[in-house]
């Protein structure tokens, strides 16, 4: 019979693959909705007496509003993108402060030294 092995978690793709995918679309999902908020937040046509008599457009168009969805949805696969390249092994995301013993003297070191 067949040996049931298991592969250990930093070589099982699959497992990559399904969190990378379900990362991807809930960001995805999440960050749309919060951009249709923020737009219909944003962008909504504003109601008041002085408004209705003015012939100037406001800012409460559609497009602003799509593209304010599109920002979101955009935002949500960047975040997924850097994400689970670092869980493929990409490069780092997150940069360190250099060491105080890795900084180079000051002039002022070196003349006294």
């Amino acid at each position: 019979m067949a040996e049931n092995k298991q592969i250990p978690p930093p070589y099982d793709l699959n497992a990559k693959w399904d969190a990378c995918l379900d990362l991807t679309v809930r960001r995805f999902v999440y960050s749309s909705f919060a951009g249709a908020f923020g737009g219909l937040l944003f962008f909504s046509p504003s109601i008041s007496p002085y408004t209705a008599m003015s012939t100037q457009h406001d800012m409460g168009s559609p497009v602003t509003r799509w593209a304010s969805v599109a920002f979101g949805a955009g935002l949500g696969l960047g975040s997924a993108y850097t994400e689970c390249s670092q869980k493929f092994g990409g490069y780092p995301t997150k940069f360190l402060p250099p060491k105080i013993s890795d900084a180079p003297a000051s002039q002022e070191e070196q003349e006294t030294d």
